[in-house]
């Protein structure tokens, strides 16, 4: 969707001397010590994916903010290429003319700024309609999808009101319902909620990933605070120092980091909040099988926990406690569940995303393995005490 191709961006004057200074080698801070050039961006490339979250993170100065500008045109790189797949097309954003730059940020790309950046003149409506407006839409058309992108954000029965009249909440998400109302490929979202109190942002967390969960936008999201990019990230880029050092899902980034830049930032993470099924089990294809019947997968290193497989790979059946004569029961994991209840000879299934911290809920009160299984209902591995202990310890499966 969005191609970042060898991006620059120098603050200052002769910024192409400066750039060659930085392909020579020459550090970021040496070139601002000899001219004065503040170095934004240097030489990033980034594939941003259809319909991800991807979160830009990064210690303040490390580019992020100019970054997500780029993606825009509202900064335009010194070297280097962003392109944009709009239909058939493929447009340079950086050589773009203000044309085909008005219509791609009307139409294509809309952006969620930190401070709301919302109209005091305009009422909740105004704001949202402005995009439309610039669009040159009738009046009930704009009005209708006025209307529906209020009832997305929860904010219908505030339309009339002025934005001073809103919640710092409120008001960022009058700003994501005036992004919507274009209805853009990609949306742009620069620390919206870091001035927001803890409660209202995680809640506000939970409002985009429940859009995303209807809209499938593509977005990109800058944020300071690690535990919002793992909670929201499909994806996560760090940065340093205007480059892009490691990008990688969030179980990616937490067990394998690039260097030690990359580990001393997620070094405080705790993996219960990180961590899911796909990525704790032990692959269905690394299981031993019963010597007298290889539909037969041993679920623990004694063989007392069974289950046999049908032949599309989904569970036939269980045995628990080594009890061949008496077949066991599976039951879905559900939060409700009252897991001390559950008889002896059960065992707990769940997909493959599901959250670390219920599977440790559910071996701490059953003590037995449990089955994850994939999107088709297949046995996709197992999670017994190795693989939650080496989970806890940070370690990645394919390191044991």
């Amino acid at each position: 969707m969005l191609t970042i191709d060898n991006v620059y961006k120098v603050y200052g004057r002769a910024p192409r001397a400066a750039i060659e200074r930085l392909e020579r080698g020459i550090s970021r801070d040496a070139v601002h010590a000899s001219s004065g050039n503040v170095v934004a961006l240097a030489g990033v490339t980034l594939e941003v994916h259809r319909g991800e979250v991807l979160v830009v993170m990064g210690l303040s100065g490390a580019g992020k903010s100019t970054l997500l500008r780029c993606l825009n045109a509202l900064v335009r790189p010194d070297r280097g290429h962003v392109r944009f797949a709009d239909g058939d097309r493929t447009v340079d954003l950086v050589s773009a003319g203000p044309e085909v730059l008005r219509e791609i940020r009307l139409r294509r790309i809309s952006m969620v700024f930190q401070r709301h950046s919302l109209l005091p003149w305009r009422t909740v409506a105004g704001n949202v309609a402005l995009g439309l407006e610039l669009r040159g839409l009738g009046r009930r058309e704009i009005d209708a999808i006025v209307d529906e992108k209020l009832a997305k954000v929860g904010l219908t029965t505030w339309k009339m009101k002025f934005p001073a009249e809103l919640s710092g909440g409120m008001q960022q998400r009058v700003g994501l319902a005036r992004a919507l109302a274009t209805d853009p490929d990609v949306l742009l979202l620069d620390e919206p909620f870091s001035s927001l109190d803890p409660l209202i942002r995680a809640r506000m967390q939970d409002e985009i990933l429940a859009l995303q969960r209807e809209l499938r936008k593509t977005m990109i999201f800058v944020s300071h605070d690690l535990d919002e990019a793992l909670k929201l990230g499909t994806r996560i880029a760090i940065m340093k120092g205007g480059r892009v050092v490691q990008v990688g899902t969030p179980v990616e980034i937490i067990s394998s980091p690039s260097d030690e830049y990359v580990a001393e930032f997620v070094s405080h993470v705790n993996p219960m909040n990180v961590l899911r099924g796909g990525s704790l089990m032990r692959p269905v294809a690394r299981l031993a099988r019963d010597p007298l019947d290889a539909s037969v997968v041993l679920l623990d290193g004694e063989g007392r926990h069974r289950c046999k497989l049908r032949d599309d790979g989904a569970p036939e059946s269980v045995v628990v406690g080594g009890r061949p004569g008496r077949p066991g029961s599976m039951m879905p994991y559900d939060d409700k569940i009252a897991l001390g209840e559950l008889p002896l000879d059960t065992l707990v299934t769940g997909a493959e995303d599901i959250a670390m911290k219920a599977v440790v809920a559910v071996h701490r009160a059953i003590g037995r393995p449990m089955l994850i299984l994939d999107a088709a209902g297949k046995l996709a591995g197992v999670i017994g005490d190795r693989e939650l202990l080496s989970g806890m310890l940070g370690v990645h499966r394919d390191a044991s």
